[in-house]
């Protein structure tokens, strides 16, 4: 499955602390999609991690 970044005003700090994320912004390019590899679902948010950036976990509110 594929997901699209919104663009870094859909990452305030907030969404990035939030879980203890990591920072998208600089990263991921606006508008672009990357491919979902796997759903870290929680009670109160769920963290995206990309087969592009394995190693790093995004707030998928930051997501289309």
């Amino acid at each position: 499955m594929k997901v699209k970044y919104k663009g870094d005003a859909s990452s305030s700090d907030e969404v990035v602390k939030w879980g203890g994320n990591d920072d998208p912004r600089g990263l991921l390019v606006e508008g672009q999609e990357y491919e979902l590899l796997e759903q870290d679902v929680h009670s109160w948010h769920t963290k995206y991690i990309l087969a592009e950036f394995p190693n790093k976990r995004f707030n998928s509110v930051s997501f289309e």
